[in-house]
């Protein structure tokens, strides 16, 4: 019977949370700077009673909210960053809002409100005395450069969780029972001695030459990784005029790879390819480390949790409104991406908005190629995630299509599902201790002499990091 009144509570909660979704939605704001979000998540969270824990490693943005008390201690993980230069209306056509103003492309207005969702629903049965425990809800900033989990995680705030629960928007309903990549982010900057590049050339020394010998060095490296390891990078600074050496010049690169110990042996190769860069410029060079995030470590137990769920409560279907828009919105993507997309699930093309469940048990053997500061979390507790269908297959975030759609009833409604499943298994392990203490010993298993290690040392500080002593 709880199950079904925990049901009811979530539609209950669907207009105030959909209203507060597009609220953040029409409110984006980029890495650590999501102060619209946060605050709109923490007075929610606050009215319904939730104690607070604020400004996480000094992070403004950085909260959780927690209710109930005791054994166990289940999170749920939020999200609400938006990305630069993606804004775009719900017009299922490119109509950009502002050239220059962020948008919620990866949809985080969506992941994080459906965690609000499911921890409100599930206080209530807590209030009602169905359930015992304590529900925790996480604010977490800074997806999108992959460290605001990282640094939260550096201050324990995640190491005293039994379980923990998160989801993505995406095209399909899916388990994510697969890896992410580890990845550092990495900004390097030389340091030569300006001078007139017609009149005295040689009295200068270029940063810019630094630079770009670095890349020449790093792409001759590639050579030399293991497959499916990756590197990008981008100039950040190449001087001020053609006419002046540059006595300043900066590369920010990504490192990825398949685990910790790849992109750790990546970084040591490109300090010395850095180095010999500065030696053969005569400059000298510094490093900024930015970013350092695990690969995902799944769990088998949270997952067939999960997937039980979405099989006993399917995901509601989509109107024929709902799939014209879509039809729309898909003659603007690279029909190779939907094909690719269609035939991995094994969709017929009628399927434009799937609302049937997968859950490939192969996919654990398999790394996604892309990276995520949620990994971190895995590797201190046991967690699971999944996907839902918030857009039409081929969408791709990180796009003006996902803007679009994710601000629509179709964003909703996926959000409004993934919320329903985390709560819904949330409300299993609450009820069934034994759940559990399974995930707890597979997780141990997995990482056994293995202690999460945070790649961040105390040096490094978030931007904008409010430091403790001036916390009042």
């Amino acid at each position: 019977m709880s199950k079904k009144q925990l049901m009811r509570r979530l539609e209950e909660l669907e207009q105030l949370t959909g209203r507060l979704a597009l609220d953040i939605w029409n409110n984006p704001q980029i890495a650590y700077e999501e102060t619209y979000a946060s605050a709109a998540q923490k007075d929610m969270l606050a009215d319904a009673g939730f104690r607070l824990t604020d400004s996480i490693g000094g992070i403004q943005t950085a909260f959780y909210a927690e209710y109930g008390e005791g054994y166990p201690i289940i999170g749920i993980l939020g999200e609400f960053d938006a990305l630069p230069g993606l804004a775009q209306s719900t017009k299922p056509y490119k109509d950009p809002v502002h050239a220059n103003k962020p948008g919620h492309a990866c949809g985080h207005h969506l992941l994080g409100t459906a965690g609000v969702e499911a921890v409100l629903a599930l206080k209530q049965l807590i209030d009602d005395g169905q359930l015992t425990g304590t529900i925790r809800y996480y604010g977490c900033p800074a997806e999108e450069v992959l460290s605001g989990k990282t640094f939260m995680a550096r201050e324990g705030v995640f190491h005293d969780l039994d379980c923990c629960l998160t989801w993505h928007p995406g095209t399909s309903n899916v388990v994510q029972n697969f890896s992410t990549q580890a990845m550092i982010s990495i900004k390097y900057r030389f340091h030569g001695i300006p001078a007139h590049a017609a009149g005295a050339p040689h009295a200068g020394r270029s940063a810019l030459d630094a630079v770009e010998i670095m890349n020449i060095g790093a792409n001759y490296l590639r050579e030399h990784l293991v497959d499916g390891t990756r590197i990008h990078y981008a100039i950040t600074n190449g001087g001020q005029a053609p006419n002046i050496v540059p006595d300043e010049a900066e590369v920010w690169y990504y490192l990825r790879g398949a685990n910790r110990e790849q992109v750790e042996d990546m970084l040591a190769r490109m300090h010395d390819i850095a180095k010999g860069a500065a030696l053969i410029t005569g400059t000298s060079t510094s490093h900024e480390l930015l970013a350092n995030c695990y690969h995902m470590l799944t769990n088998d137990t949270l997952n067939t949790l999960h997937y039980r769920n979405m099989e006993n409560f399917p995901m509601q279907r989509f109107t024929s409104d709902e799939v014209a828009y879509s039809s729309i919105l898909r003659k603007s993507m690279d029909p190779k991406l939907i094909e690719a997309s269609r035939a991995e699930l094994k969709l017929d093309s009628n399927d434009i908005l799937p609302t049937k469940n997968f859950y490939d048990l192969s996919a654990k053997e398999k790394t996604m190629p892309g990276s995520t500061d949620v990994a971190d979390v895995s590797w201190i507790t046991p967690l699971a995630s999944i996907s839902t269908t918030c857009g039409p297959i081929g969408t791709q975030v990180h796009a003006w299509q996902a803007t679009a759609v994710f601000g629509t009833s179709i964003g909703l409604k996926g959000m409004h599902y993934a919320a329903k499943i985390m709560a819904l298994t949330a409300y299993d392990l609450f009820s069934e201790p034994a759940l559990v203490e399974q995930a707890k010993t597979e997780f141990k298993q997995a990482t056994a002499d293995k202690p999460y290690r945070s790649g961040l040392d105390e040096s490094v500080l978030a931007p904008g990091t409010v430091r403790k002593e001036q916390l009042i």
